[in-house]
């Protein structure tokens, strides 16, 4: 098996028969009278791992999709856990972390697949990511520390970019080496995986892939982000379920990821930071809420994420 395609799912259907429709497009090459259904020239399989899905996802993906490897949680594991299961289950050189609120584009997964073939020393790619109106969406960013967060946080890249890569600027048609990959969709090496180990289960969601890409700098790989394999992603279709605990759960996530590879102390620089750029957040919020309600829920989300701040 060349490519595992491995796809977390939790209540998002309908994107996610568009995700898989679109994986089979885009494989199918046309024949030499224009038809679509010549085998891909990568042997692949698909893994959908469906964390307790009350919106009959599971039942669709049976029902429509057959040649899917379907695994069925009873109950949501989190998506690392889940990522972790297919994983192990399946059997490419290489694996594609793959969003289910994404579509790829015809030949995307071949050509991030043909870069690692003849880039040897990257461990792992990512494609250019749009958003659903055709704009460029951010796919990959520097490493996280307590000072890149507070600058982002602060607008400061609009003066000078420190916490983001400027990549409406690169070419569109050169690869660059970057330091976090996102993981909307994320193609990685076997072998770069069996060396520094799976997803951190520890992290329920959100930035176990960069705990990941910090692994893999680590040990030596590269990391590139590879713009001529283009993916639509809709972002948050999960998450946004749930909009004010995964807001907070981000926030978690970040200060786990710190104290991890960090320290204590260096964890509670985060959380200072975080919490200096987000006194003003949350003031601001709750004095607009008063002539505007639907701010109200913003002004909630701000003071719960500092309220928990302390206990992270």
């Amino acid at each position: 098996m060349d490519l595992s395609i491995v796809i977390v799912n939790w209540n998002t259907q309908a994107l996610l028969a568009d995700c898989l429709t679109s994986i089979r497009a885009g494989f199918a090459q046309p024949d030499s009278q224009g038809r679509d259904g010549v085998p891909a020239s990568l042997l692949y399989e698909v893994l959908v791992v469906d964390n307790a899905s009350a919106d009959g996802s599971a039942a669709m993906v049976k029902a429509h999709f057959p040649w899917v490897h379907l695994i069925e949680n009873t109950e949501n594991v989190g998506f690392a856990r889940a990522n972790n299961q297919a994983i192990l289950q399946s059997s490419g050189r290489y694996v594609l972390l793959l969003n289910s609120d994404t579509e790829v584009y015809p030949g995307a997964l071949e050509t991030l697949v043909q870069f690692l073939e003849a880039s040897p020393q990257a461990g792992g790619c990512g494609p250019k990511l749009l958003n659903g109106d055709g704009s460029l969406q951010s796919s990959c960013h520097p490493m996280l520390t307590p000072g890149r967060e507070f600058w982002r946080l602060m607008f400061l890249d609009r003066i000078w970019r420190w916490a983001t890569y400027d990549q409406e600027r690169w070419d569109a048609a050169t690869p660059r080496q970057v330091e976090v990959i996102k993981g909307a969709c994320f193609l990685l090496r076997r072998a770069a995986l069996e060396q520094v180990g799976l997803l951190d289960e520890q992290y329920f969601m959100y930035t176990e892939e960069m705990d990941l890409c910090y692994r893999l700098l680590r040990a030596g790989w590269q990391l590139w982000w590879v713009p001529q394999a283009v993916v639509i992603h809709y972002g948050e279709a999960s998450s946004k379920q749930m909009a004010e605990n995964m807001y907070v759960q981000l926030y978690r996530s970040k200060v786990q990821f710190h104290r991890k590879f960090g320290t204590d102390r260096r964890a509670n620089r985060f959380k200072r930071l975080v919490a200096l750029a987000y006194w003003p957040r949350w003031a601001i919020a709750a004095l607009v809420a008063r002539f505007r309600p639907q701010a109200a829920t913003r002004a909630r989300t701000y003071r719960r994420l500092l309220a928990e701040l302390p206990t992270m």
